[in-house]
């Protein structure tokens, strides 16, 4: 499938908390699309899609699904769950919910788990995606609110931002590390954003597909987008939306040290790899 070539061993340092074998997801990933084409045959996707990647959410992704907006700015939404392995029953909610929903029989990491999401909104004829999360941290009710500048076509890249919205949650240390990956990725970019490290995300599948064959982290992957994009010269901007505490259970990204430390490793690494990226054929001149 398109977009979701694994990086060759030793490309690039592993990330993360998941060590995945590249061609150990190749295979899962192609023995998972084959099961999804035969569920759905002659699928083919509106022009928004809110794409959530989910692992073990069963006791959440129900309220989200639940509250995607059927459309948004003129246009229609249909939700593509990618469901990322794990032991629980997140793929019989999303089924029920009657989302798109691709089962990856065994869990591959966030990165992965999108860049199949990706992959499919390029090859299955969307125009624009809205990533979310599948915790309910994400209002799915601000999804025009992300939309707006990709349909006016003033941005192609849109990051959610708690800062200029609101942080609901207490975690000091986690709105430390926003701010000061906030500024680390906008130097590296030459830009300036409040809150880089945020999943909620609207993109524009012109941009992804100029740039999902240079994705290779299973983990963290907000950040290598994000540092992908700017290099690319694709067009970044954000808006204000609210940050909600998780509606169950814990987080999945482990201590805030492990945490801020594999981030760390993932943007320093993904900028000295793109740090002499050519801008995209479409860029304007600077």
């Amino acid at each position: 499938m398109r977009g979701v070539d694994s990086p060759r061993p030793g490309s690039v340092a592993p990330s993360a908390s998941i060590h995945t074998d590249p061609e150990r997801a190749q295979r899962v990933i192609a023995r998972c699309r084959r099961a999804f084409d035969e569920r759905y045959p002659d699928l083919k996707l509106p022009p928004v899609v809110a794409l959530i990647s989910a692992f073990e959410e069963e006791a959440n992704i129900g309220a989200v699904l639940a509250a995607v907006p059927a459309e948004a700015c003129g246009l229609r939404i249909s939700t593509l769950v990618i469901v990322d392995g794990g032991d629980d029953h997140t793929d019989e909610v999303s089924f029920d919910s009657g989302a798109v929903t691709f089962v990856l029989t065994e869990n591959l990491g966030h990165g992965y788990a999108l860049r199949v999401g990706y992959a499919l909104c390029i090859e299955l004829g969307a125009e624009f995606v809205v990533t979310l999360d599948a915790d309910g941290q994400n209002d799915p009710a601000e999804i025009p609110t992300m939309l707006q500048p990709l349909v006016d076509d003033e941005a192609d890249f849109v990051v959610g931002s708690r800062r200029l919205g609101h942080d609901n949650t207490s975690d000091l240390f986690r709105k430390a590390g926003v701010r000061v990956f906030s500024w680390v990725i906008s130097a590296m970019g030459e830009t300036k954003l409040t809150d880089t490290s945020n999943g909620y995300r609207a993109l524009r599948v012109l941009m992804l597909e100029d740039v999902v064959h240079r994705l290779m982290q299973s983990q963290y992957q907000t950040a290598e987008l994000l540092i992908v994009c700017l290099k690319r010269c694709w067009r970044v901007t954000e808006r204000p939306t609210m940050w909600l505490p998780r509606a169950s259970g814990t987080t999945k990204k482990g201590k805030n040290y492990l945490f801020g430390l594999r981030y760390a490793r993932v943007v320093l690494g993904t900028w000295w790899r793109e740090r002499k990226g050519s801008a995209h054929p479409e860029a304007s001149p600077s």
